[in-house]
């Protein structure tokens, strides 16, 4: 069993009344984890979605019997959750994240300062521009769709120019 019908396997130990839409979308909840959502996207990505109890609501919650033990149980079950379906664990999660961030980051600052250079220099040949604006259509195409360009991509573009 592999894709979402896996996936939805694993969110059963974890997360209470799991139910599966025909395609592959598991929504469950558990405690203060009110709602569960949770697929592999066309790019093979874990995409998952949470709504938990903020407010008067968490308030009232935590002040029940057994509240804060059964907050801190969804804490660790959305975390061991993660573990298991990533195979990551929190700390490698969080670098990931960053590692990510950063080449985002990256190729905006290349973006940016390539338009710049385009714009102030009287040097650079039209066939430059148009290999750099192809260049920078193909980086914001991909900061768009949510997958972090190559340090190689955007050095390629730097050098460009």
């Amino acid at each position: 069993m592999g894709g979402n019908a896996g996936l939805a396997r694993i969110a059963t130990a974890y997360f209470d009344d799991i139910e599966v839409s025909s395609e592959g979308v598991f929504t469950g909840s558990f405690a203060i984890l009110t709602k569960i959502t949770g697929h592999f996207g066309d790019d093979g990505k874990l995409v998952v979605d949470v709504t938990q109890l903020k407010g008067e609501d968490l308030n009232q919650f935590l002040s029940e019997d057994g509240g804060r033990e059964q907050a801190m149980e969804s804490r660790k079950r959305w975390s061991s959750f993660l573990d298991e379906v990533t195979g990551y664990s929190p700390k490698q999660r969080g670098d990931k994240a960053k590692e990510d961030a950063k080449k985002f980051s990256k190729a905006k600052s290349a973006i940016k300062m390539a338009h710049k250079m385009m714009k102030m220099s009287s040097s650079i040949s039209q066939e430059t521009i148009d290999k750099a604006n192809t260049m920078i259509a193909e980086l914001q195409e991909m900061i768009d769709s949510g997958n972090p360009p190559s340090e190689g991509r955007v050095k390629k573009l730097n050098d460009l120019i």
